[in-house]
């Protein structure tokens, strides 16, 4: 009988944890699908965005067209995540790498908690370096 107290105080950690999503694997998981849409509703009130030598900070819609046009010339097929930083409650930033049709990217972005949400303040696309 204990146990089956024990398994229905357990649960709803199970269910709650569940619905809260890590960013970084959010936004990674958004960049392989090139579901620019759904990312851009991350996006801070402005953003600054690097995609190769092109450097700007753009608005969440400016950023999306372009990052929208990127990804219909660069087709993502599978991402993996290098390096996550997630220590600090308020911040959080990654390094991936995008594996698109067209060859491999680095990329990198930061995120800062505002109100108990997460958004996307910068975004570097960077040609991946052959070692």
């Amino acid at each position: 009988m204990k146990l089956l107290y024990l398994f229905f105080l357990m649960l709803p950690l199970h269910y709650t944890s569940a619905d809260t999503a890590d960013p970084i694997d959010k936004t990674a998981e958004l960049i392989k699908q090139g579901d620019i849409h759904e990312l851009a509703k991350s996006f801070s009130s402005t953003i600054e965005l690097t995609i190769m030598d092109e450097e700007n900070i753009y608005s969440t819609a400016q950023a999306e067209l372009i990052l929208v046009n990127f990804f219909k010339l660069n087709q993502p097929k599978s991402v993996k995540i290098l390096h996550r930083v997630a220590s600090n409650p308020n911040f959080r930033f990654a390094v991936l790498i995008l594996t698109a049709n067209t060859g491999n990217y680095r990329i990198s972005f930061s995120m800062k908690n505002l109100k108990g949400r997460f958004e996307l303040n910068e975004l570097r696309i960077e040609t991946e370096k052959a070692k």
